[in-house]
């Protein structure tokens, strides 16, 4: 399928410059001029002046070879976390799931083919990589993803499983569209979803969507326990009910407004 033309108010300045900053990230905090360019798809003259730019900006530091980014780009995400209610709603709610069941539990949004982290209230560390808000794992392979893609219309639903790349990340991870449409259509069935090992061997979890005051998913919860602990059995009997009985109380305590 050919890419579709860029509207003629489409400024593609802006998306490179933002595709730079997000070039960065916890397996690459820093970066070489010639990385950027390469991690960007942009010429080297292009790169040195986004850069050089975002610099300017007080968005990123250099030392002469290498650039990071400074914290001033936390400011880009707080403006969106700030005018958004969900996670302080959400908030005391984890915390009182996590005192009943002991287990870390987190709020998701769905961006693009992406889940990001909203709120999150963690006990032990259980997976090789650090959870933070603004965290972002593939929705295919997340248990907060296939709520949330279950929510979605039939229409974007479709177009997502058309074009979506599904990199195994474990043995167990979904391995074709039409399998992990049978994932998505239990989860929409039972009203959550449980995903055994495949975003991380080690690792379990179990979400249900977050609704607003018209049905519509806005977000996930989930629970995330060590396989070593817990089977597939318990969390169904004994990590299913709270999370669900959880969501519903955030979504009472939602206002009524779109995220």
């Amino acid at each position: 399928m050919e890419p579709s033309a860029p509207r003629p108010d489409f400024v593609q300045s802006l998306e490179r410059g933002l595709a730079v900053i997000r070039a960065f990230n916890a397996a690459r905090p820093e970066l070489t001029l010639t990385e950027v360019a390469a991690a960007t798809g942009v010429t080297r003259a292009a790169a040195r002046r986004f850069l050089l730019t975002l610099s300017e900006l007080g968005y990123v530091r250099s030392d002469g070879r290498q650039f990071s980014l400074t914290p001033r780009v936390l400011e880009l995400g707080y403006a969106y976390l700030s005018g958004l209610s969900l996670p302080a709603v959400a908030e005391p709610h984890l915390e009182s799931l996590v005192a009943e069941v002991n287990e870390s539990s987190s709020v998701s949004v769905l961006d693009g083919d992406d889940i990001v982290y909203v709120a999150r209230v963690p006990t032990s560390r259980i997976m090789t990589v650090a959870i933070s808000v603004g965290t972002r794992f593939p929705a295919y392979a997340t248990s907060m993803g296939r709520v949330m893609l279950a929510g979605l219309p039939p229409e974007e639903l479709d177009a997502y499983l058309a074009k979506v790349r599904l990199e195994r990340l474990t043995a167990r991870t979904v391995a074709t569209a039409a399998a992990l449409l049978t994932e998505i259509n239990r989860a929409r069935s039972q009203g959550w979803a449980l995903v055994d090992q495949e975003l991380e061997e080690g690792l379990r979890s179990v979400a249900a969507p977050i609704r607003d005051r018209t049905g519509r998913t806005v977000a996930a919860l989930n629970i995330s326990a060590a396989a070593s602990r817990n089977s597939i059995e318990s969390i169904r009997r004994s990590l299913v009910p709270p999370l669900v009985a959880t969501a519903a109380r955030i979504e009472a305590d939602l206002p009524a407004r779109r995220f």
